[in-house]
């Protein structure tokens, strides 16, 4: 068992977020102490580590609780889409840099905008709508992020 500052330490997660996770149901402790000292098990450090990887996709905390907690929810589903959508997100962000880099070279304007292109990303998305569209936690998820990163 892990304190709320071990877990803040190896996580890089501060107390204060732990704290908060803990309020608003998201990341509850395996156990509280008599003293009030938050204990977290591998389970609960299982769990954290699903919600930063929501997190660095740009899930709200909210959605992220319903995902996780929705009955046949399957984590290593859920792990497998989530490394497919960061692998199209830095394969993008190289495209980006290299482009930025080129522009650096040339000293000027380029008239490549192939870089920005979001058809994989906007592709991928698709696909999430049609498995989980239908979930109160996607709809509140498109609503929140309506009209962002997609292509025009």
């Amino acid at each position: 068992m892990k304190t709320v500052k071990e877990v803040s330490h190896v996580t890089g997660v501060s107390v204060r977020a732990l704290h908060h996770y803990d309020a608003i149901g998201l990341l509850k402790p395996t156990r509280v102490t008599e003293a009030g000292y938050r204990l977290y098990d591998e389970e609960a450090l299982r769990r954290l580590q699903s919600i930063l990887l929501f997190r660095e996709l740009g899930f709200p905390l909210k959605d992220i609780q319903k995902i996780l907690d929705a009955p046949g929810f399957d984590p290593m589903e859920a792990l497998e889409r989530q490394i497919g959508l960061l692998e199209l997100q830095r394969q993008r962000l190289d495209r980006i840099i290299a482009h930025a880099r080129e522009i650096q070279k040339t000293g000027g304007f380029s008239m490549d905008f192939t870089s920005y292109d979001r058809i994989d990303l906007d592709r991928y998305a698709a696909q999430a709508k049609e498995k989980w569209g239908s979930t109160p936690a996607y709809r509140e998820f498109e609503r929140k992020n309506d009209g962002k990163g997609k292509s025009e």
